[in-house]
């Protein structure tokens, strides 16, 4: 069995003392042999001391709770429902990992793109067969998907149109709603802290000096401009809806129209 580290220690004193004995004595040969069982001592000494590092780090590892494996699809769906608006893998994944932990990881650009081609088959076979799909934002203009943004099928056709004051109208939006759910959180963690930066940083009078952030400056800077913006944005995107519903079937109305361009008729 090892020896324990205060024994260690205990021992590597009385060694000192004998080689400082010896040396007073003028016995060089047990000083020299004190000095060889002293830097042996101190060997185990340094080992034990590794070991006892290697167990605490262990033992904080198997204390972390374990995260649930949850998969992708809900993952995207906590993060825009979080969001309320349509976006793109990026904001996605980093949303996801700021406010729900490590899991966000599974969350990656290609494996959106093969989720939303798999959410449209689903669709297209057996209709309403879930209770959300993960679908496509809409432009305005064409009613096609909007490159590279994903929304939930149960938010109002308005909500996923993207118009062209809606990428603005939305990013103001998205701010509001993380720093509000940033600011009921107990403790701030740091991707939460990263995440309101990026947002303030982009807002005019978001940012306070120094690179802090604070709340209420963020929400009240982003609804000033929001309030610039909203109601030209939200009449196109009620015009480009309603145009929607008289023109495409359902499944268009959630994956946009690939094989020909809907225009205005009227």
């Amino acid at each position: 069995m090892a020896e324990s580290i205060e024994n260690l220690e205990r021992r590597i004193e009385e060694l000192r003392a004998a080689v400082r004995r010896a040396v007073m004595a003028r016995d060089p040969a047990r000083a020299k042999a004190m000095r060889a069982e002293l830097r042996s001592a101190e060997r185990d000494w340094e080992q034990a001391l590794t070991d006892l590092a290697d167990e605490a780090e262990t033992n904080i590892e198997s204390s972390k709770p374990e995260m649930p494996l949850v998969p992708v699809r809900e993952q995207v769906h906590h993060a825009l429902t979080l969001l309320s608006v349509p976006a793109a893998p990026k904001l996605i994944a980093e949303v996801h990992a700021a406010f729900y932990g490590a899991s966000a990881t599974g969350i990656a650009a290609s494996k959106l793109t093969h989720l939303r081609r798999d959410e449209e088959r689903s669709f297209r076979t057996a209709r309403h067969s879930r209770p959300y799909y993960l679908c496509s934002a809409l432009t305005a203009e064409h009613l096609a998907p909007a490159r590279g943004l994903l929304a939930i099928s149960t938010w109002p056709l308005e909500r996923r149109i993207i118009g062209p004051l809606s990428l603005r109208v939305d990013f103001l939006t998205a701010a509001i709603n993380v720093t509000e759910r940033a600011a009921r959180m107990p403790e701030q963690e740091p991707g939460v802290t990263r995440l309101l930066w990026r947002f303030a940083s982009t807002i005019p009078g978001a940012a306070e000096p120094h690179g802090a952030v604070d709340a209420a400056t963020v929400v009240k800077a982003a609804q000033a401009e929001l309030d610039v913006h909203v109601v030209a944005d939200q009449s196109q995107r009620e015009a480009a809806a309603e145009r929607a519903r008289r023109q495409m079937d359902e499944a268009e109305q959630l994956f946009g129209s690939k094989l020909r361009v809907v225009r205005e008729t009227a």
